[in-house]
């Protein structure tokens, strides 16, 4: 059984700071590129934002995985608080092709949910004048297609040698509020369609420590408020 216990991915983001920034903020995506039965592949992330992700995928048998993700933001300001709790599984193929099986492609559909708790806070002369407290809770969809070559160059570091190989992905989400509340008031829900897509480089340390670093963009296809790409 192949080994993949830990994987540090720094995750290129703009994070909105406005009044109309984004209540929902995607996790880094899973991309185990998975390739035999019994494999299992298991990441810890973290984003230039403070978004910590743990992400996990098992290879149930020769084409089936499942993979599992949880993030956590808590993202303290004086003028802004934020904080996200995040959740998903999901379940599809894999398959190897190519010269020497030594192309990977998956394919996975899950569902998830999260909540979200924001405040904003409004200074005159470094007094509290008021404040807007903002909670959703929601839930998502997402179908994802992973690609990578398992193909490497070799980067020379220290006097040695250390293979690296790319990869790319692209999700389609599709989050929805559950609820909404505005200084505990409800509020009329949003919900979006988001294309996010992602490319990835694995550099492989030994069989089970690789450091991966990850860019992603996050596209909302509808316009919304509070349930957007900023």
């Amino acid at each position: 059984m192949k080994l993949s216990f830990l994987r540090f991915l720094p995750v290129l983001a703009v994070v909105s700071l406005s009044s109309c920034s984004s209540l929902y903020i995607p996790n880094v995506p899973n991309t185990p590129m998975l390739s035999t039965k019994g494999e299992f592949s298991g990441g810890a992330h973290a984003s230039i934002g403070g978004n910590l992700s743990l992400n996990g995928a098992y290879a149930a048998s020769n084409h089936f995985g499942v993979i599992g993700s949880v993030s956590y933001l808590n993202n303290d300001r004086t003028r802004k608080d934020l904080k996200q709790k995040l959740g998903e599984i999901g379940g599809g193929y894999f398959n190897t092709f190519g010269p020497d099986d030594n192309r990977i492609i998956e394919v996975y559909a899950g569902y998830g949910g999260g909540k979200t708790d924001r405040t904003y806070f409004n200074y005159e002369n470094d007094v509290l004048k008021s404040s807007e407290h903002q909670e959703t809770t929601y839930s998502k969809t997402f179908f994802q297609v992973n690609y990578s070559s398992r193909k490497a160059n070799n980067l020379k570091l220290f006097g040695k040698d250390f293979p690296i190989n790319y990869g790319t992905a692209i999700r389609i989400s599709h989050v929805n509020m559950k609820t909404f509340l505005i200084n505990g008031i409800g509020q009329p829900r949003e919900g979006n369609l988001f294309l996010e897509p992602i490319f990835f480089t694995r550099m492989k340390f030994s069989d089970t420590f690789q450091l991966q670093y990850t860019s992603s963009g996050n596209f909302g296809l509808n316009s919304r408020k509070f349930i957007s790409a900023g």
